[in-house]
């Protein structure tokens, strides 16, 4: 038999959920009115959700419910309480981020299946093995992946016993995903809370190269792609867009159902893609799946491109018929949307109604006579009524106990208590298996799971610690600073060293105590290699921002600390990484507040870090930003583009807002903000929490230069620990152009 992959399709809100099931989805993800890396969308409540289950799965379509975005401690309680929610419903899966999330997953509602976000950019096999140790049951891999990656990733997927989800239609991100602050810095709208406000589709001063939107990209398209992605092992083909409409999720995911079915029937693919182009879409590209990663990826305009794409496809002889035909295109665009809402308003989400007549006397069971539209039933007490109890049975006695009911795909439109008896009784207890009962047979000869009431964390007796300073550095040069700094000097390793890897090998071990610090992405050979270099080197601590090397670390039992760049808001996050991964501190994320810092609980044994001063990254990319802004003398990236390539230039929003395009040889593109990040104020904030605090030193292009040796900023950071008042104002006065508005605001 032919493998089959799932069709997976989007839906922001219920329109769109209908109309993905009627064109032909396998499966649909959906967010709930919070919580949810989408908060642009309409998105749906819990009443929606039972209905939403009971109709897709009538038409053999799973749901998964998105829970991606990362969580602060006083959210934890409402978070727990719909969870235990979710475990009485149907859901076929939820899809997460956050670790802490992961956490009580795994550990309390371990009936939930786990989804992998693309929040977690996953792009190598450790990456894969962490997430399998978390219990996840399938991963959506990272989007930049070419073919070849994803294939090999997917096999290590399976034999982890996990499924593997890969992108095929909708908005590419310019930024690896999770690892994107453009959003969060400039606005206070985090990408990692659902919020990002889409910066990278702002139009921005005209660029040397003449772009007026210069890192924005097409859509993303694998129409043509479909054998390699079958051949690849691929399980599941993702559809992008839960702010689109239902008019777009019906065109998109039933022109893609009858593309799967020429696969399947034909092992042919249809050639034609235009009716792709008569839904928005930004014009279309597969660069990054095909590893032809080039200009052409990018688009001058963030608006729907279909009229665009008519005039391109035909020649037209007069203005006449281009607005002829573009009145017809218009008028499609309409049809469509008659044609699909029609079709959406036959689908009902509705609860199903239920009459409950409750009837019994002092002496006999008490008798609950359910009726549905399609069937009856009898349930009755296992011991009989009483004239004597704690609390007689009345309307508002039994509804308080039966209530639950309506927290399922039904309702209690009657409960009548006609035949029921005066001042009689029956112990809660009883009720209580009553309503079990009931919603086992509601609910298919499922049980019903009480809810299940989370450790909390026990008040911490913090006393104040003598923190101590790391220095973080990416030049030999720097060096010397080793003597300087009393927590120990960190060394960032490039995104690739694959070519360098015996170098920096000879670089630690000659520096024994210097502190390797690894980056976000690591792909490919690059991973083999950093896997390498940790087996020759065996440091004695290593921080890294990626989860497949701190999974290498732990297999190894090397002390490792999460940077900062993993994204750790909340305790539960701390806990499993401790618990699940033996890891022996953390950094902070620098995107939430002193107010949300200040609920954090830290496992026994284990220490907490935070960046106190640091270039802002506000996005790492791995397409080549340069060719909408400066110009390149190469169409496409090729394999010497990240070893080689050192380039800086920058590009100003309608705003009047300077960013800088960085590209440091073995790197990828980054964008680093033109204010850098200081906090002075978390010192004595939090005297009592932070092991370390680390000042990044490494040299970026942000046009943020100070006038101070290194050694003279480390100093006055060493002071200011040490407790000296005077060591703040002598910071601000070394370090310009400085912010801590994250700190402030938090997400």
């Amino acid at each position: 038999m032919k493998r089959k992959m799932e069709l997976l399709a989007p839906g922001g809100d219920v329109d769109s959920i209908k109309a993905a099931i009627l064109a032909g989805a396998d499966a649909v993800y959906c967010g709930l009115d919070k919580f949810n890396a989408r908060n642009r969308a309409a998105n749906i409540n819990f009443d929606d959700l039972q209905g939403i289950l009971r109709l897709a799965h009538q038409h053999n379509c799973q749901v998964f419910l998105t829970l991606n975005i990362i969580f602060v401690d006083n959210e934890i309680p409402a978070l727990i309480g719909l969870l235990n929610k979710l475990v009485n419903t149907s859901i076929d899966g939820v899809i997460v981020q956050d670790f802490g999330l992961f956490y009580l997953l795994s550990r309390f509602f371990k009936g939930l299946k786990i989804h992998a976000s693309t929040q977690l950019t996953t792009h190598n096999e450790g990456q894969i093995r962490f997430l399998s140790k978390l219990n996840a049951t399938r991963v959506n891999l990272s989007r930049e992946l070419n073919l070849k990656e994803v294939k090999a990733l997917t096999e290590v997927a399976h034999q982890n016993q996990m499924l593997t989800e890969v992108f095929v239609h909708g908005s590419y991100c310019v930024s690896f995903s999770g690892i994107c602050y453009l959003s969060s810095v400039q606005g206070g709208n985090s990408g990692n809370r659902g919020r990002c406000s889409q910066p990278c589709r702002d139009r921005y001063v005209t660029t040397p190269a003449g772009e007026d939107y210069p890192l924005n990209l097409k859509d993303n398209s694998a129409w043509f792609d479909l054998h390699e992605l079958d051949g690849a092992g691929v399980d599941s083909l993702k559809i992008e867009g839960r702010i689109k409409k239902y008019d777009y999720v019906y065109t998109v995911v039933s022109n893609w159902r009858k593309q799967l079915q020429c696969l399947s029937i034909h092992e042919e693919l249809l050639t034609d893609n235009s009716a792709l182009y008569k839904v928005f879409n930004r014009d279309f590209s597969n660069g990054f799946l095909t590893g032809t990663i080039n200009k052409d990826m990018f688009i001058d305009n963030p608006r729907d491109h279909s009229i665009q794409r008519l005039s391109e496809v035909n020649d037209y002889t007069s203005d006449h018929k281009l607005e002829e035909n573009q009145t017809g295109l218009y008028k499609e665009k309409e049809g469509i949307k008659t044609s699909v809402e029609n079709k959406i308003k036959q689908l009902s989400i509705a609860k199903i109604p239920l009459v409950i007549n409750i009837s019994g006397e002092s002496g006999s069971p008490l008798e609950v006579a359910v009726k549905t539209p399609g069937t009856s039933f009898l349930v009755l007490s296992e011991v009989n009524l009483a004239n004597t109890g704690t609390e007689v049975l009345d309307y508002a006695m039994i509804f308080k106990r039966l209530k639950a009911i309506n927290d399922t795909e039904y309702f209690i439109e009657t409960l009548c208590l006609d035949n029921l008896k005066p001042d009689v009784y029956i112990p809660f207890k009883e009720l209580t298996a009553i309503k079990k009962r009931l919603l086992f047979i509601l609910n298919d000869s499922r049980e019903t799971l009480d809810p299940i009431h989370v450790p909390t964390f026990r008040k911490q007796n913090r006393e104040k610690l003598k923190s101590s300073l790391l220095v973080l550095i990416s030049s030999p040069n720097d060096l010397h600073l080793c003597k300087e700094t009393t927590g120990g000097l960190c060394f960032q390793l490039p995104d690739s060293f694959k070519n360098e890897c015996a170098e920096f090998t000879d670089l630690f071990r000659k520096n024994e105590n210097l502190i390797p610090w690894f980056p976000s992405v690591i792909i490919g050979d690059d991973y083999i290699a950093a896997v390498e270099f940790l087996e020759q080197v065996q440091p004695k601590l290593i921080v890294t921002n990626n989860t497949g090397i701190a999974y290498e670390a732990f297999q190894r039992g090397s002390n490792w600390i999460a940077g900062p760049y993993l994204n750790v808001t909340n305790s539960f996050s701390l806990l499993s990484l401790k618990e699940n991964f033996n890891c022996s501190g953390a950094f902070i994320s620098n995107e939430i507040s002193q107010t949300q810092m200040r609920q954090l609980n830290k496992p026994d044994n284990f220490e907490l870090y935070y960046s106190i001063y640091h270039p802002i990254v506000l996005m790492t990319s791995r397409q080549c930003l340069f060719h909408q802004v400066t110009g390149c003398g190469k169409d496409q990236i090729d394999a010497t583009c990240i070893s080689q390539c050192e380039k800086s230039a920058t590009i100003i929003n309608l705003k009047n807002d300077t960013i800088y395009l960085e590209k440091s040889k073995g790197n990828y593109h980054r964008i680093i903000s033109e204010t850098n990040f200081l906090n002075t104020e978390i010192v004595n904030d939090f005297s009592d929490l932070f092991s370390g605090f680390l000042v990044d030193l490494r040299e970026m292009k942000n046009g943020n230069k100070t006038d101070v040796n290194k050694s003279g900023i480390i100093k006055q950071f060493e002071n200011m620990l040490d407790g000296d008042l005077n060591s703040k104002a002598e910071l601000l006065q070394m370090i310009q152009h400085t912010t801590n508005s994250q700190y402030k605001r938090g997400i």
